[in-house]
């Protein structure tokens, strides 16, 4: 068997990963946006239920203010994606794998993973186009698409054949968030039936569609190609991820800012601006805060 994708994943990464089941990675995900950021809880006796619930919602809702105050927009979170399509027997002059890749959901650049040529390169691509991290993507994308090719026949469904092959649909993300904290995944789909999804922060695999059950049965024992999976989506996506925000991070801010809506007119004092209101609030709201914590 062919295994020299297994490599890719080591390509252009100056660290190595941390185990996927070590503290470190467990621990980042406590630490993701939406779950809870501090636990509530008192020792016996101090503070009665009802003073702990409400001193925590009058300390939650001020943070909650300061953090819409400091990050009005959305916070400081990009995505990168890469789409491969897999086609077992394309038609003649057709190519076998085919990788859409996107930045915030933004469309920059199209390849030919099979033969590593560029289909299309929209203004995004062509900033990064002449970089080294450009080059080894590429070259590792070519890898993926040979993996995944390699993998088809022991990987999909039992109603489909040699003779008659699925479509291969897979989508790798990574994404870094506002803390630092950068999350992958992998989602597999047979024919546009999405059948497996893999988290790359603890490699947990969760069939989503019968369709998947083969994979996962694979898939989860084989240490060679979870390494490799987890490498790609939480090594080389994040660092090319990371280099290429460096050219982006400008032509990225103008994309997403909204369209300037014209001014309308208002008489004066009939509205207050959260410039000025804001402050108010806040000491209007700090000094609930304790009258909480003291019952």
């Amino acid at each position: 068997m062919n295994r020299k994708w297994h490599r890719a994943g080591l390509r252009g990464r100056g660290n190595s990963l941390p185990s996927p089941f070590s503290h470190r990675a467990l621990g980042n995900l406590h630490s993701r946006p939406g779950r809870a950021l501090c636990k509530v809880g008192a020792p016996a006796g101090s503070v009665t239920m009802a003073q702990t619930a409400g001193s925590t919602a009058g300390l939650g809702f001020l943070s909650l203010l300061f953090s819409l105050r400091l990050c009005p927009a959305a916070c400081d979170t990009h995505s990168l994606c890469y789409n491969f399509t897999i086609i077992p027997k394309p038609s003649p002059g057709h190519p076998w794998c085919v990788v859409q890749a996107q930045v915030d959901a933004e469309d920059f650049f199209s390849c030919d993973c099979g033969a590593a040529q560029i289909q299309s390169v929209s203004s995004l691509g062509e900033k990064v186009k002449g970089t080294k991290n450009w080059e080894i993507q590429i070259e590792t994308l070519k890898d993926v698409g040979d993996f995944l090719k390699e993998q088809l026949p022991d990987i999909m469904p039992e109603n489909y054949t040699a003779m008659d092959p699925p479509t291969l649909q897979v989508k790798v993300t990574c994404q870094s968030q506002d803390d630092g904290h950068t999350s992958g995944s992998w989602k597999f789909a047979f024919n546009g039936q999405i059948c497996l999804h893999i988290d790359s922060d603890n490699m947990t695999l969760t069939v989503v569609h019968s369709g998947g059950r083969r994979m996962k049965e694979k898939w989860e024992s084989d240490r060679i190609v979870t390494s490799f999976l987890r490498n790609i989506s939480l090594g080389d996506c994040k660092s090319w991820l990371t280099h290429f925000l460096v050219h982006w991070e400008k032509m990225l801010t103008t994309a997403a800012s909204p369209t300037t809506a014209p001014p309308i007119a208002h008489s004066k004092g009939a509205a207050i601006k959260p410039s000025a209101w804001f402050p108010l609030l806040v000491l209007v709201l700090a000094g609930l805060v304790p009258t909480v914590l003291l019952g």
